[in-house]
C-alpha cells in the first residue's frame, strides 16, 4: 500500500534532500518513513491488529473517517475498513499511538525486543514488521522493508513448493494420459481392423446383391414382356369368346322366340280375355243352372225369349257372395267358408303367411307352408273350388324348392312386390261377377278386395275350417 512521504527538508550547502542508510529520510526532528510501498503481508498483519484494538476505543478516541466502522465486527473491519484503517493509521500519529499501547499490552515480549533494538529471531516476520511499523522503534523502516521481503520469499518458496507438486502431479497425470492413449490407440487400432473386416464383408455382400439385382431386373424385363404377349392373347380371346356370346344370345333369342309361337300355337290361338269370357260364361251358366233347380223353373226352350232377359243382372231370389253375409253366421263359422266355396266357379284366394302366422307362427316358415297347403289341398277336393295360396317372396334370395299338391295353385310375389300386392293383382285379373273369396287378416287387404268386387273372410275362419279336415 502506497504511504504518504513528506518531503526531506534541503541541506543547507547544496538544497538536496538527505537519505537515511535504513532507506527512510530523516526530515529534521520528524521520524524516518518507507520509501516504497508497504508490503502486502505486513499491511495486512497491521489492519489485522488495528482491527483487534478498534473495539478497546471509546467512540470519541476514534478518528472521524473510522466511526462509521464502530459497530463492526473485527471481521468486518477487516474486509470492509481495510483502506480506511491504513489511511488513518499512516495519518493520524495519536490513533496509531493508540492501537501500538494496545499491541504493547498483547504481546509485551514482542515489543520489548523491539523496543531493544533485538527482534526475536523465531517470531513471524509479519509480527515484527507490523509491531515495528506500530512502534515506530529506530531502524523500523528497515525492519518492515526486511519483513516484507522475508515474507515474499516464503511466499515464493511456498509457490515454488506448491508448483513443484502440481507439476508432479501434472506429470503422474501425463504418464497416467499417456499410457490410456496408448490403451485406447491399441483398442483403436483393434477396432479399425474389426471394422475394415466388417466393410470388406459387406463389400462382398453389396458386390453379391448388385448380382441378384441386375439378374432380377433380367428376369422381370422377361417377365414384362411374357406378361404383356399373355394380355394380348387374353384380349384376343376374351374378344373371340364375345362375339360367340353375342352369336349365342342371338340365337338364344331366336329360340326364345320359337318356343314362344310354339305355345302360342299350343293354345289354339286362344287369349287371356278368351279364357276370362269362357269362365264367366261357366259361372253365369252354372249359376242360371242352379237358380233353376232351386226354383223348379221350367227349361228355357218353353219360355219366350225377351230382349231384357239378355242384360246381365241378379235375378229375383239369386244368391251372390255379398248375400251370404246376410245369413245369421258368424264371421269364423266354418259354415259360412263352405257356403262361399259352394257358390259357382268359386275362386278361394288365401294370404299365406297370415294365416300361418295367425295359426301356428312358432313353426318355421318351410312347416309352416306344407301345413297349410296340405289342409288347402283337402278343402279343394272337398269343395271342388279353384284355390290359390299367395306367399311374400321378395326377401327370399333363391327360388323355393316346393312341390305343389293337387288342386291348389301356389304363387309367390316378386321382388319388389308384397303378397298383398300380388293378391290385388289376382283379384282384378278376375272377370267382375265371379265369386272370389279372399282369406286374410290384414285389413288394408281386406278393404282393397272389397273395393274389387271379392268377399273378403278373416283368416281364423279358414283356420276352424282346416281342423275340420
Amino acid at each position: 500500500m502506497p504511504e504518504h512521504t513528506p518531503p526531506a527538508p534541503e541541506s543547507e550547502e547544496t538544497g538536496r534532500s538527505a537519505v537515511t542508510p535504513e532507506g527512510a529520510r530523516p526530515s529534521g526532528g520528524e521520524e524516518p518513513a518507507l520509501d516504497r510501498p508497504l508490503p502486502e503481508g505486513v499491511r495486512h498483519r497491521v489492519v489485522a491488529v488495528a482491527a483487534d484494538a478498534f473495539g478497546g476505543f471509546t467512540f470519541a478516541e476514534l478518528p472521524v473517517s473510522l466511526r462509521p466502522y464502530a459497530r463492526f465486527t473485527p471481521t468486518r473491519r477487516v474486509k470492509y475498513a481495510a483502506t480506511a484503517l491504513a489511511a488513518a493509521l499512516e495519518s493520524d500519529t495519536a490513533f496509531r499511538q493508540k492501537v501500538a499501547g494496545r499491541l504493547r499490552e498483547a504481546q509485551p515480549e514482542l515489543t520489548e525486543a523491539l523496543d531493544a533494538g533485538s527482534p526475536p529471531p523465531a517470531a513471524d516476520p509479519l509480527d515484527v514488521a507490523a509491531a515495528a511499523y506500530l512502534l515506530r522503534p529506530p531502524g523500523w523502516a528497515k525492519l518492515v522493508a526486511t519483513a516484507g521481503e522475508e515474507a515474499q520469499r516464503a511466499d515464493a518458496e511456498r509457490a515454488d513448493e506448491e508448483a513443484a507438486r502440481e507439476l508432479a502431479r501434472l506429470r503422474e497425470e501425463v504418464a497416467a494420459l499417456h499410457a490410456q492413449s496408448r490403451t485406447e490407440a491399441a483398442r483403436a487400432r483393434a477396432e479399425l481392423e474389426s471394422v475394415r473386416k466388417e466393410g470388406d464383408a459387406l463389400h462382398r455382400k453389396l458386390r453379391a446383391a448388385h448380382s441378384d439385382i441386375k439378374r432380377a431386373e433380367a428376369a422381370r424385363r422377361k417377365l414384362q414382356v411374357e406378361l404383356e404377349e399373355f394380355r394380348a392373347a387374353a384380349a384376343h380371346d376374351r374378344a373371340a369368346i364375345e362375339s360367340e356370346m353375342r352369336r349365342l344370345r342371338t340365337r338364344l333369342a331366336e329360340a326364345e322366340g320359337a318356343v314362344e309361337a310354339n305355345r302360342k300355337a299350343a293354345r289354339e290361338g286362344r287369349s287371356v280375355e278368351d279364357v276370362r269370357l269362357r269362365l264367366l260364361l261357366d259361372t253365369v251358366l252354372d249359376a242360371a243352372s242352379g237358380l233353376r233347380r232351386e226354383l223348379a223353373l221350367p227349361p228355357r226352350d218353353t219360355m219366350p225369349v225377351r230382349p231384357a232377359d239378355t242384360v246381365d243382372a241378379v235375378a229375383p231370389g239369386q244368391m251372390s257372395a255379398r248375400d251370404i253375409a246376410a245369413r245369421a253366421l258368424s264371421a269364423t263359422d266354418p259354415a259360412l267358408l263352405d257356403q262361399l266355396l259352394a257358390l259357382p266357379q268359386a275362386h278361394l284366394v288365401v294370404d299365406g303367411y297370415n294365416v300361418t302366422k295367425t295359426g301356428y307362427p312358432a313353426m318355421p316358415l318351410d312347416k309352416q307352408r306344407l301345413r297349410l297347403l296340405g289342409g288347402l289341398a283337402a278343402l279343394a277336393a272337398q269343395s271342388g273350388a279353384e284355390v290359390t295360396c299367395v306367399f311374400d317372396g321378395a326377401d327370399l334370395d333363391m327360388p323355393v324348392l316346393l312341390a305343389p299338391p293337387r288342386g291348389v295353385r301356389v304363387l309367390f310375389s316378386k321382388s319388389g312386390e308384397t303378397a298383398d300386392e300380388l293378391i290385388r293383382r289376382l283379384v282384378r285379373a278376375e272377370p267382375p261377377g265371379r265369386p272370389v273369396v279372399v282369406v286374410s287378416a290384414d285389413r288394408e287387404v281386406a278393404d282393397g278386395v272389397a273395393k274389387a268386387g271379392a268377399r273378403p273372410v278373416a283368416s281364423t275362419l279358414l283356420l276352424n275350417r282346416l281342423a275340420r279336415v
